[in-house]
């Protein structure tokens, strides 16, 4: 009869050992439960809390220590603006007037973006209101961004509400649901009522194009209200308009009404050289710990940012990326490679911010013409040429095809974005003439972003640059 190991009776040595090895293999819950211990005290030792993580790196000495002087929008103190000397003096001496009981001019700065026009005005408007604090004068800086602007009613609403911000109140009239000139009566009620001087600054005016049946554009007819709003009594406090636009042109677009109206001095703004961009960097290396910025780094960040329009924005936001890329890795020093790493980043990033709120057309209109340069010798890229692969692509897609005129506005309207520009060329009678384009920034790297549209990704790259070698080598 057999026995009932469950009662007691010793096991066979054998089958023991069987046993044994049955437990680890198999997964017995003993075996089970010695597993999930070890796991468990690894985890423990591998794995840290979110909280833990962030402790820790808030610890670390990191290699930045004032990140505030890599912001380009950070309004640095008097000596740490170079080679604007000009131009400061111009604007200090034009917007001083508001010191006393006078009227400062109006002001139009215009030049390529990242050449010290905002930078300036917000400096020179900081250091007039302390000293008119010290004088108890109400002095007010108004400051709107046109960019993200579409109509001239909510220009006039964001007016009203960074005046009611700057004067500690709150704004009375709705957004949205009210005519414009309620918004114009609330704007003028607040700065009457809150300032004795004011100096309205418009950034990037010329984005502000407004609705398309107007016969001005929105940026003229918000000129010609503020400017003549002092005229009319509507406000007694003394403003002063600076409109600050990228576009060297911006004012043949303003009405001959406002532009009789609002006056302005012009200062122009022209391109940081390499040197002068290397003075702003090295102005702005106390924001990196002593010792921490290998001495290639900041001539190489110059030298990039002056390959595409002097950008002094483009220089501050290199050595913030390459600083960071560099704590991320670990790293104890700031290298030369971190600035390459930098430049690829920065560059994508500013290519992609600019494609994502563009219309398809511009999109094929901006591939079709960085898919020419890629392939030319010197980087540009004949209308001409740009047109016949535009009509490539859109047959490509199946999508509408606009004539010629019309490609060209279109990318005519892309050079406000400061990634292309173009100059009127002629090869010679027999050619007639013809737009050149030339990129702000890598054909290579527009191409790769653009390519990320799910429309263009199914146009095949190699079969675009089979036509595009074809047209470039029919150019008479």
């Amino acid at each position: 009869m057999g026995t009932d190991d469950s009662e007691g009776s010793p096991p066979d040595p054998e089958s023991r050992d069987d046993a044994t090895q049955t437990d680890f293999s198999t997964g017995s819950p003993a075996a089970d439960q010695a597993s999930d211990t070890a796991t468990d005290a690894d985890n423990e030792t591998d794995s840290q809390s979110i909280e833990d993580m962030l402790l820790e790196f808030d610890e670390q000495d990191g290699l930045i220590h004032d990140r505030s002087l890599l912001d380009p929008n950070y309004v640095v103190e008097e000596d740490r603006i170079v080679g604007r000397d000009e131009q400061l003096q111009e604007v200090t001496k034009m917007l001083r007037v508001a010191l006393g009981d006078n009227r400062p001019p109006n002001l139009f700065l215009y030049g390529p973006s990242g050449t010290g026009k905002s930078l300036i005005t917000k400096a020179v408007c900081k250091n007039i209101s302390r000293i008119c604090k010290s004088r108890n004068i109400r002095f007010g800086t108004i400051e709107v961004n046109c960019q993200d602007l579409d109509t001239l009613g909510v220009a006039v609403y964001e007016l009203a509400q960074q005046a009611a911000d700057e004067a500690g109140v709150d704004v009375e009239v709705p957004k949205h649901g009210v005519a414009t000139k309620e918004k114009w009566d609330e704007l003028y009620r607040i700065v009457n009522e809150h300032f004795d001087s004011v100096v309205f600054v418009l950034d990037e005016l010329d984005m502000l194009v407004g609705r398309r049946d107007k016969q001005d554009p929105a940026f003229s007819r918000l000129l010609y209200q503020l400017s003549r709003a002092g005229a009319d009594d509507d406000l007694t406090a003394y403003i002063s308009v600076v409109a600050i636009s990228n576009d060297t042109k911006m004012m043949e677009s303003v009405g001959s009404r406002a532009l009789s109206s609002f006056t302005p001095e012009d200062v122009h703004f022209d391109d940081y050289d390499a040197n002068q961009l290397q003075a702003i960097l090295r102005r702005r290396q106390d924001a990196f710990h002593d010792g921490v910025v290998e001495e290639e780094v900041i001539p190489l960040a110059a030298a990039f940012a002056a390959q595409t329009h002097g950008d002094a924005r483009k220089a501050i936001d290199l050595m913030r990326v390459a600083g960071e890329l560099a704590e991320r890795d670990g790293d104890e020093r700031v290298r030369e490679e971190h600035v390459r790493q930098a430049q690829d980043k920065v560059e994508k990033n500013r290519v992609l911010e600019v494609v994502r709120g563009i219309s398809t057309q511009k999109k094929l209109c901006l591939y079709a013409t960085a898919a020419v340069a890629a392939e030319t010798a010197n980087g540009t890229a004949r209308s001409t040429t740009g047109y016949r692969v535009y009509q490539y692509l859109t047959d490509s897609i199946n999508s509408d095809q606009y004539q010629q005129e019309s490609y060209v506005n279109k990318m005519k309207e892309l050079t406000t974005y400061s990634l292309v520009d173009f100059e009127r060329r002629s090869h010679g009678p027999s050619s007639g003439m013809f737009l050149e384009f030339q990129f702000g920034e890598r054909p290579e790297t527009i191409l790769e972003t653009l390519r990320e549209d799910s429309r263009l990704e199914m146009v095949s790259d190699n079969e675009v640059q089979s036509v595009v070698k074809s047209q470039v080598r029919n150019e008479t």
